[in-house]
C-alpha cells in the first residue's frame, strides 16, 4: 500500500504510456474494422483470409494460435467462411482429430482482392506518423513488449518471488 501512495501517476513513464498505447490500438481497429466491414468481412474473416491466402495450409489449432481469434470464435468464423465457399477442412491423416484448413479458389481469389485494398487503405496512417526506419524501430519495440506479456510467470515480480524463495523456472 505504501508504494501505491508514493506513486505519482503523473509523472510515471510507463503508466504515461499505457493509455496513448490503447487509443492507438482502439483507433487502428476501429478504423480498420470499418475498412474490412466495407469489403463484405467481419475483422476475424479477414485475419482468416490473410492467414490462409497464398495458398497456406494450417491446422485449426496452428490457426487459432495465428491469428487474434478465440478458440471459441474461430469456429463459427471457419463455418461462415466454409458456407460462402471460401475455405475447406480437410481430416489430417495421422490425427483424426486435427483437420487441415486452407482457402478455395474462391477464397484465394477474395484474398487477391481484399488483402492489398486494405494494406493500401491503412498505410497512409501509419505513414503520417512515422518514417520508415521509426517503423522499423518501432516493430521491434512492440514484438519485445507483446514478448513481455506472453505468460504471466513472466512478470519481473514473480521471478524476483520465485528467486528469493530458490525457487527458478
Amino acid at each position: 500500500m505504501a508504494r501505491i501512495k508514493n506513486l505519482n501517476f503523473q509523472h510515471d513513464p510507463y503508466l504515461r504510456l499505457i493509455r496513448p498505447l490503447a487509443q492507438a490500438y482502439l483507433g487502428f481497429y476501429r478504423v480498420g474494422s470499418r475498412h474490412i466491414e466495407r469489403m463484405g468481412l467481419t475483422s476475424p474473416q479477414f485475419d482468416v483470409l490473410a492467414e490462409l491466402g497464398g495458398g497456406e495450409e494450417m491446422t485449426c489449432a496452428e490457426l487459432g494460435e495465428a491469428t487474434l481469434i478465440t478458440k471459441g470464435t474461430l469456429t463459427g468464423v471457419l463455418d461462415r467462411l466454409e458456407r460462402k465457399g471460401l475455405l475447406e477442412r480437410q481430416g489430417v491423416e495421422r490425427d483424426r482429430r486435427a483437420l487441415h484448413v486452407r482457402l478455395t479458389d474462391k477464397g484465394e481469389a477474395l484474398f487477391r482482392k481484399v488483402f492489398p485494398a486494405h494494406a493500401e487503405f491503412m498505410r497512409p496512417f501509419i505513414q503520417q506518423a512515422f518514417t520508415d526506419k521509426e517503423v522499423e524501430a518501432l516493430q521491434t519495440q512492440l514484438l519485445r513488449l507483446r514478448d513481455s506479456f506472453q505468460t504471466e510467470s513472466s512478470h519481473p515480480a514473480k521471478k524476483k518471488d520465485r528467486a528469493s524463495h530458490g525457487k527458478t523456472r
